[in-house]
């Protein structure tokens, strides 16, 4: 699971919107805005926000959700199939 890597004050955030910026471009960097000592909002890369939204589409599947379960159960008990076979 990914952590919050900075913690930034509102205040200080205004002034280093631009570097904050620069910081999380193309990284999988988290920052945190806070709001008297409360995280009350989060900076991540555009990357990583489009990712989190396929992912909660595909989980939001009901289909898709079950094949995941299914191939995880494939993959514990050593039900694969290597590359080299299939073509």
């Amino acid at each position: 699971m990914q952590t919050i890597q900075d913690y930034v004050p509102v205040t200080q955030a205004k002034n280093k919107l631009l570097d904050m910026v620069r910081a999380i471009h193309d990284s999988d960097q988290a920052i945190a805005i806070t709001k008297n000592g409360i995280p009350t909002a989060v900076l991540i890369s555009m990357e990583k926000f489009e990712g989190l939204l396929e992912t909660i589409e595909i989980l939001a599947d009901d289909q898709a959700r079950e094949q995941l379960r299914l191939s995880a159960q494939d993959v514990k008990q050593g039900r694969l199939v290597d590359m080299e076979d299939i073509l």
